[in-house]
């Protein structure tokens, strides 16, 4: 055994640890989501998080990889690799195809995690089946395509976005945001003046636990993306990503303390994650310093748009749109601005920001390829919703959403009652 088969069984032993962690995430997604809706619709959120890790990486699979990462079409889709077969060639890494493809199949359930808050306590199960079919199959991998792939037209323009904040975070974020306007606001969240009502959360000690192990899991996440266990630049991002996470839990803590005159526990975890969220992108490329800075940017903007969102009658039960699609923007565009040419060439690209030098250029890739991703993620989420809802109603039935998703569509209840029998008969259904 030479050094070079050494090399890559630690490369391949990294990938694999590192996926593992991105799917533990998904125990994080679920508790979070759970935390912070009402008792009523806990397993509702479970088994959205089921249909997340199963459909998703069946459906990426057997087509999604291939229009992700297949022989690229005129930049624009793969056209190889169905069922991993065919020509993958052209997929020169250190690592296996079939690790490759675990790795990316842990990305492609987190894009869809994210939709699943914006629209907890009041889409069909039956249509969020058919929505997980659309995104893990098509309008992830072909935006993935764009900018990861060898060949995609952002790619060749020199898009940098390491391990998503644009292709999984603002994607999903604007996806998000779509899916919560077409499904309107849960029953009671405004009054007819356009107030907006508190939607007590059911358990913050678990949704707190949900956020600690998905920051946990960015850690795999962000690190996993050098597809290496010996590339020099891993324990910087592991740095980055810690830095960005803290400074955007501490300025919410302190920003809220300021304008509300508590600390609000909702909006701290949600600038943890904002932060993370943001330094998605850059964590390889840009200072310790700038982390910090990136983490808390999105860290307050975060407040601003949650606050926008309800100002607007938007109803966003985690915060799905402020967390991800705010923060990945923000992550994005930074990039153009903090990117360090020595810390790109250590993770294989040469660019760098506005304040390095680098001029106006990767700015505007960066614009260009994030307005790009939000426009198709939230377009393509509105037509799919359309396209559904005209043969299996998207929503719920208003008695199915006052009695709660766990008994009205799963037929369980999340806490068993010592006393008494659910009698599902007089619910009305769609």
């Amino acid at each position: 055994m030479n050094l070079t088969d050494v090399s890559n069984g630690l490369d391949t032993i990294w990938v694999i640890l590192t996926a593992a962690m991105i799917l533990l995430m998904e125990g994080g997604f679920a508790l979070l989501e759970a935390g912070f809706v009402r008792q009523k619709n806990a397993v509702s959120i479970i088994m959205k998080v089921f249909v997340d890790i199963t459909f998703g990486a069946l459906i990426f699979y057997f087509f999604g990889f291939a229009l992700m990462y297949g022989v690229d079409n005129f930049g624009l889709f793969g056209s190889s690799g169905f069922m991993m077969h065919g020509n993958l060639g052209h997929l020169v890494t250190n690592i296996s195809h079939d690790t490759y493809w675990l790795f990316q199949c842990a990305f492609v359930i987190a894009v869809i995690s994210i939709v699943s808050g914006a629209v907890a306590e009041r889409i069909h199960f039956r249509a969020y089946i058919l929505y997980t079919i659309a995104m893990t199959g098509l309008i992830y991998p072909i935006a993935g395509h764009w900018i990861w792939a060898t060949g995609g037209w952002l790619y060749n323009l020199g898009m940098i976005d390491f391990a998503g904040s644009a292709v999984i975070h603002a994607l999903g974020g604007f996806s998000a945001l779509a899916a919560a306007m077409f499904i309107g606001p849960r029953i009671g969240k405004f009054n007819e003046d356009g107030s907006a009502n508190i939607v007590p959360p059911s358990n913050l000690p678990l949704a707190s636990v949900g956020a600690f192990i998905l920051w946990f899991g960015w850690f795999g996440f962000n690190s996993g993306s050098t597809l290496s266990a010996t590339n020099g630049s891993i324990g910087h991002i592991a740095v980055t990503t810690m830095l960005a996470a803290s400074a955007g839990g501490a300025v919410c803590i302190l920003f809220t303390m300021f304008r509300y005159h508590k600390a609000d526990p909702p909006m701290v975890i949600n600038g943890a994650l904002a932060g993370l969220v943001g330094i998605t992108a850059g964590c390889a490329f840009v200072s310790d310093n700038a982390a910090i800075l990136i983490g808390a940017v999105c860290g307050v903007s975060m407040v601003f748009a949650t606050e926008f969102l309800e100002s607007r009658k938007i109803d966003d039960p985690v915060g799905a749109f402020p967390v991800h699609g705010i923060s990945g923007s923000i992550g994005t565009l930074a990039v153009g601005l903090f990117a360090q040419k020595d810390l790109a060439s250590v993770a294989g690209k040469g660019y760098y920001g506005l304040f390095y030098g680098g001029g106006w250029s990767l700015l505007g890739v960066q614009a260009l390829g994030l307005v790009t991703v939000c426009i198709w993620g939230f377009a393509l989420t509105w037509l799919f919703l359309k396209l559904i809802n005209t043969f299996t109603n998207v929503r719920v039935s208003r008695d199915e959403e006052l009695i709660g998703l766990d008994v009205g569509i799963h037929g369980v209840p999340a806490y068993s009652q010592e006393h008494g029998f659910i009698d599902l008969k007089h619910i009305k259904r769609d």
